[in-house]
């Protein structure tokens, strides 16, 4: 039970016997726990209810800015153009097609436009993520997977297209994805094990009321993916650790076959596969780390399965240039690089000498979003900057001329002028520098102001600099949003990934600490205005960085947080936690404990000042189980020796991101950003 429950007063936790006093939390679906949950829920709607007025006003002056009915840039695929459409009012953007004008434009023919599905419809005013949405080779049908809970298990159906009639397939525990063979008889689709691990691939034949097993994955460590390969011609089976991977095949025109392996996996060795042409040549092409830890580009023939002493190389390994990652077109290779902490495009044209697409900003975010139709002499990417709205940029192959197709609308009064965006670099303790991308309103410049920094760093992943229309909110009322690029990313390559994982994670907490020391240090903000922020595994990085120094902030947001790190990892029943070995550690080794307990936020939380913190949690979330938040809010109120704001919100319907719906997901920043204008005591 709590004590006491009144709205007015903060719940406290009763506290178990033995070793850990909050674990009675873990007991999903008890009338004491969902109690506490509703408590807490109450006790932060209490707090926060004199900005209801405030929150409202939030929400309309995001969505004003916002250009609530819209169309999607339509992409071409065979006879027709696909495309979507958001309505104002409507939470989901509905999916269409109309057929493909002549003359090769990209502007839709509403006379012949087909609704091909409506989430908001579905969604029935309820949670709804919608997985894979897949059209069949001969576009007759459409293959699409709903979650209506927010835990990642999906329903499969397949719709037909010229009737309008919808299946529903009779699996189970299935992950969402689905991958048409090129018979668009034939669909292969993923189920869960019971730590919600994609690890067997199903192969099934419409018409039919079974599916046959053809791929099980027994390791724990190793997801199992598929799709289809560039050229449509392969299906791709990936199949990959944190450290490992391993490729098998299949010609996407014999469903029936087995899938034959590329190249056994060896511990350590990083791998995957696409086929493509090279010369007029059916190629395989493979991106290894066997050379280097930034990965090289290798070739060989598609006449067979090649050993691996007979790939080629095709783009050699560079110690300072990362391989993301690789696009292929019938006409040209477009690689994805990282160099100097930002994305880097370089096309190789058949037969021309290759080139890097050119960019207007210092700092950017910057990736191929469409490769279009195989046969297409020009891709997509999609380009941003804290300061300048998401652009979809066409970039013809050969020659690298650039054409901004569209660029996302900000309604009102908006200058990218008006603000400045900026790259700086902390030191850390070691002497590493560290980047910062930071962006502040002109008139801010050169005096202390308010900042919102956030942070992650995990998993390889890259925090390049993206816009937003709600961060206006922010930076209109003088407050600046910073994005420490901390180590455990993946922004200056491999290295600076292994760097931040295992025996080296407390440099991702250092160069955090270091990035809010700068930006105090070099006069642009202080102590006292300063908010952090992270999710999931960032929510680890806010938990350790809050016990180890929290005079450095004013403020802090936990979404979701990876902050019970040590119990999950000592736990191999839960969702994940096997998989995570490779990058936490398995702390059933003695020196792995150790070492995780010496950070973990959960274990550190003291007897000391905290700053105001409100932490969010999803009670269907199978990435970090609610409990966590739970748990660490607890030891918080227990031990914490301020009168700070704590606040914990449970969604109770929602999953690890949150709850769905473009309106909601408007409203869950609104509180937000209340929650922050509150403890900076700044006037609306």
């Amino acid at each position: 039970m709590t004590s006491p429950t009144t709205c007015a007063s903060a719940p406290v936790a009763r506290k178990a016997d033995g070793q850990d006093p909050y674990v009675w939390l873990q007991e999903r679906d008890s009338t004491e726990v969902l109690d506490y949950l509703k408590a807490e829920n109450a006790y932060t709607d209490a707090q926060l209810g004199d900005q209801q007025a405030l929150r409202e006003a939030l929400f309309e002056e995001i969505k004003a800015r916002i250009q609530e009915t819209d169309l999607s840039l339509p992409s071409p695929w065979g006879p027709y153009l696909y495309y979507t459409r958001t309505t104002a009012g409507d939470e989901y953007a509905r999916h269409y097609r109309c057929a493909r004008p002549a003359d090769g434009s990209h502007q839709a023919d509403e006379p012949s436009e087909q609704l091909l599905l409506d989430p908001n419809v579905l969604a029935n005013g309820g949670f709804l993520s919608l997985g894979s949405f897949s059209i069949s080779p001969d576009h007759r049908r459409l293959a699409y997977s709903l979650d209506t809970s927010g835990d990642e298990i999906y329903q499969l159906f397949v719709k037909e297209l010229d009737s309008g009639e919808v299946h529903s397939l009779p699996f189970e525990d299935c992950d969402g994805s689905m991958t048409w063979a090129n018979d668009s008889q034939t669909l292969f689709f993923a189920t869960l094990d019971d730590t919600h691990r994609p690890w067997k691939l199903h192969r099934h034949r419409l018409g039919k009321a079974n599916a046959e097993e053809v791929f099980c994955e027994p390791d724990g460590r190793f997801f199992l993916q598929c799709a289809r390969s560039s050229s449509e011609r392969q299906l791709l089976l990936q199949l990959g650790s944190k450290t490992t991977s391993e490729a098998w095949v299949l010609d996407a025109d014999q469903p029936t076959q087995a899938f034959t392996c590329l190249a056994p996996r060896v511990e350590g060795h990083e791998y995957d596969v696409d086929h493509g042409l090279l010369d007029g040549q059916w190629t395989w092409f493979i991106r290894s780390n066997q050379d280097g830890i930034n990965f090289a580009l290798y070739q060989a023939p598609a006449t067979g399965i090649p050993a691996r002493a007979d790939w080629q190389p095709l783009v050699p390994h560079s110690d300072t240039v990362m391989l993301d990652g690789v696009t292929l077109n019938a006409k040209a290779i477009t690689l994805s690089l990282r160099e100097g902490g930002l994305p880097v495009i370089e096309v190789r044209p058949q037969s021309l000498p290759s080139y890097r697409v050119q960019l207007p900003d210092a700092a950017y975010s910057l990736y191929v979003q469409d490769s279009l139709e195989f046969d297409s002499d020009r891709i997509r990417l999609r380009y941003q900057s804290l300061n300048r709205p998401s652009q979809v940029r066409q970039l013809q192959l050969d020659n690298g001329q650039q054409e901004v197709l569209k660029q996302t609308p900000v309604l009102g009064k908006f200058d990218a002028d008006a603000y400045v965006s900026q790259r700086l670099w902390a030191t850390a303790a070691d002497g590493t520098q560290v980047p910062i991308s930071l962006v502040v309103r002109r008139e801010c410049l050169g005096q202390p102001t308010p900042v919102y920094l956030y942070g992650y760093g995990a998993y390889g992943a890259s925090l390049d600099p993206w816009f937003s229309h709600a961060r206006l909110s922010l930076l209109d009322r003088g407050v600046a949003f910073a994005i420490a690029h901390v180590r455990g990313g993946g922004e200056l390559g491999e290295a600076w990934y292994r760097a931040g994982k295992q025996e080296h994670k407390h440099n991702t907490f250092g160069d955090f600490i270091a990035c809010a020391e700068h930006l105090i240090d070099k006069g642009l903000t202080r102590a006292g205005q300063l908010v952090i922020s992270g999710g999931s595994a960032g929510g680890l990085l806010i938990g350790a960085v809050l016990n180890q120094r929290p005079e450095l902030f004013r403020a802090a947001i936990a979404e979701v947080p990876f902050v019970d790190v040590l119990n999950t990892m000592l736990d191999p029943e839960l969702p994940l936690t096997v998989t995570e070995y490779d990058e936490w550690g398995n702390p059933q080794e003695p020196q792995v404990y150790e070492r995780i307990k010496a950070y973990a936020p959960y274990e550190n939380v003291q007897a000391q000042a905290y700053p105001a913190t409100l932490v969010i949690a999803g009670y269907n979330d199978s990435r970090v189980q609610y409990w966590e938040a739970a748990k660490w809010v607890a030891r918080l109120r227990e031990h914490k020796t301020d009168d700070n704001l704590l606040l914990l919100k449970t969604e109770l319907g929602a999953g690890h991101g949150g709850m769905s719906g473009r309106y909601q997901g408007l409203r869950d920043v609104a509180l937000e950003y209340g929650f922050v204008f509150k403890v900076l005591d700044l006037a609306d």
